[in-house]
């Protein structure tokens, strides 16, 4: 340190007859944080706030400690954002994406517990095991239909939000889509999920087990909305996936697949 203050002290000394370009290169040559800000510091005393050459040391990045601009960080949130949500409801889509996966396996809904554990224990649990497959076949198969929805969102993203995701816990990314779809996805995802349902026989067999127990003496009788509670499901089995996905690549480095993505989150 003795040896970084002498040099320091001959630069004062010198300061106003050396050209820019001199103290430029000794900026470079001083490579530590505080050798840079001492000579910040020093080029600020001598030349004065408007110097050029205070303009020019910031600009070469030897003191500026990030380049990013807003829009860099902005794209980069959208491209993680999109390849969140491409991996995500493409693991979601496939066959057991829902049902094999602890997660996001959609049960029966709180108000048919009783509905359930009645039906069992009067031997007819195949009924529910049969309503609770292809409740999650149905959210499967409407999971191919996300993307455009969430994509729309991530388009219509500000600079302003990009600051407070950057800035944010793991999963704020996730968080700003929640906020930003999570109305539009239930209408949009709602008649998708009863397409599903009527398609693989989930309606049916939901009806049946509804109607069997319903037929049970001194039972009050039931009929929950199966579609509303299968687009919940499906659609917070959506946003579990993609935060799963941003903090993948907010902390694995082989997980920023582009130079954008390692310019953004490898800071």
């Amino acid at each position: 340190m003795t040896q970084v203050n002498h040099r320091v002290n001959r630069v004062e000394k010198y300061t106003l007859q050396v050209r820019p370009l001199a103290l430029i290169v000794l900026a470079i040559i001083f490579n530590t944080n505080v050798q840079a800000q001492t000579l910040k510091n020093l080029v600020k005393k001598n030349l004065g706030k408007d110097s050029s050459l205070v303009k020019t040391v910031k600009a070469s990045g030897v003191l500026q400690p990030s380049s990013l601009s807003l829009a860099e960080i902005t794209s980069g949130l959208k491209e993680a954002l999109n390849k969140g949500v491409e991996k995500g409801t493409g693991r979601l889509s496939m066959t057991d994406g829902f049902f094999k996966r602890e997660a996001v396996k959609i049960l029966m809904p709180e108000e048919a517990r009783k509905i359930e554990s009645t039906l069992r224990s009067a031997g007819m649990g195949k009924l529910v095991d049969d309503a609770i497959l292809t409740m999650n076949r149905a959210a499967e198969d409407a999971a191919k239909g996300a993307s455009p929805i969430f994509l729309s969102a991530i388009k219509n993203m500000s600079i302003a939000d990009a600051k407070a995701i950057l800035s944010g816990p793991d999963t704020a990314a996730t968080g700003y889509l929640r906020k930003q779809t999570s109305a539009s996805l239930v209408a949009a995802f709602k008649p998708l999920i009863q397409q599903s349902l009527d398609k693989v026989n989930a309606t049916k067999n939901w009806n049946t087990m509804i109607t069997a127990y319903n037929k049970i003496p001194l039972v009050k009788k039931q009929n929950p909305d199966l579609a509303a509670f299968v687009t919940g499901k499906a659609i917070s089995g959506v946003f579990y996936e993609i935060a799963a996905e941003e903090i993948l690549i907010r902390k694995d480095p082989l997980a920023r697949t582009s130079d954008l993505l390692k310019k953004v989150f490898g800071r």
